[in-house]
Parts: C-alpha cells; structure tokens; sequence
C-alpha cells in the first residue's frame, strides 16, 4: 500500500520545526529531506528515520524495522504526534548524517556512462 500524501504532509508539518523539510516520492513511497540531507522515509504511511548514534541516545525506546521488505533497519516512529520530540530526532539524526554528494551536471554524465 503507497503512502498517502495528507500523511506526508502531515509529517512534514510535524518536523518543520527542525530545518527545511521536503520530501519527494519514491517508488509509491516517500523520501524525507531535512535541509537537504535524506533522514527518513515513509512507507505505507508510516515514519522510518535512519538510525544513527545521536537519535539512539535522544530516544532509545524507538524499535527498529525495515521501511520495505529486504531493506537495512531505521526507526520505527509510531508516535507521530509529538510535534518537538520528532523535530529533536530529526535535528539529532541531521547532525550526524553526511553531506549529500554533489550531483553531476547531465554532460559529465552522458561521458562517463
């Protein structure tokens, strides 16, 4: 089952206090950007955060699961509603994540591939 975009929507909302979130759809799911950086997903309407150091230490109780079926483990945040608590993980995850490489311009591609 897609997730729909009112959830995503919603959960953009929730975390807009953390940086600037956007999120763009990805195979029926979606891909949640804070600030430019991948933090997250949804999948069947429901929030994965990648697991890092800072957010297992901010919220130790989140389980772990795969967003899709034979996908490596994020967070499973089934508590959605906490508006601050999500903006904290999310700004906790940001942190630790790397810097998105650079994309290449569509020239250099076409040479290389």
């Amino acid at each position: 089952m897609a997730s729909s975009k009112e959830f995503v929507e919603y959960i953009a909302d929730q975390l807009s206090g953390a940086g600037e979130i956007t999120y763009r759809k990805m195979f029926g799911e979606y891909g949640m950007y804070c600030n430019g950086k991948i933090f997250a997903l949804i999948c069947d309407d429901q929030l994965f955060v990648k697991i890092t150091e800072a957010g297992r230490s901010f919220w130790p109780e989140l389980e772990e699961a795969p967003p899709y079926e034979g996908a490596k483990p994020y967070f499973l945040v089934e508590d959605i509603d906490g508006r601050e608590r999500l903006c904290m993980l999310a700004a906790e995850t940001y942190k630790e994540l790397p810097e998105p490489k650079p994309k290449k311009k569509k020239a250099e591609r076409k040479k290389n591939g």
